[in-house]
């Protein structure tokens, strides 16, 4: 997974600098954000393969910032996380079009497997 990009946004700033700091250990680029807006601007600014947003966020919810990032960044994959199950059909419909989940409490060894999934899945040819 090295040579990839991460952008981690989750409100829980605590958590998202731990992650990152855990990943950069492990030799893999990635950077933090508090807040969809922030993490917009960021990805406008730069580059980045993979973006691991929260599902539940104040300011814009990670399925609001997925939507913008399939619209303006296409090639850029989406993890969601929560830690909240939802009974809501449309928002799970939403969750459904991400290219990978991960429910809290995850481990650093499961968001990394995760990445690999859904980076390696966008290299396999569509049938």
């Amino acid at each position: 997974m090295k040579n990839l990009n991460l952008l981690l946004i989750d409100d829980e700033l605590e958590l998202v600098t731990t992650l990152v700091e855990r990943l950069e250990i492990r030799g893999i680029q990635a950077e933090a954000a508090s807040n969809g807006r922030d993490a917009l601007e960021r990805v406008r600014q730069g580059h980045f393969d993979v973006v691991v947003a929260d599902l539940k966020m104040p300011i814009m919810s990670g399925i609001e910032v997925m939507q913008t990032l399939r619209e303006e960044f296409p090639d850029i994959k989406v993890v969601l996380i929560t830690g909240h199950g939802s009974s809501d059909d449309s928002s799970q419909q939403m969750v459904e079009r991400a290219d990978g989940l991960l429910l809290k409490p995850f481990s650093i060894d499961s968001l990394i497997e995760k990445v690999n999934e859904v980076v390696h899945l966008g290299d396999m040819p569509h049938e």
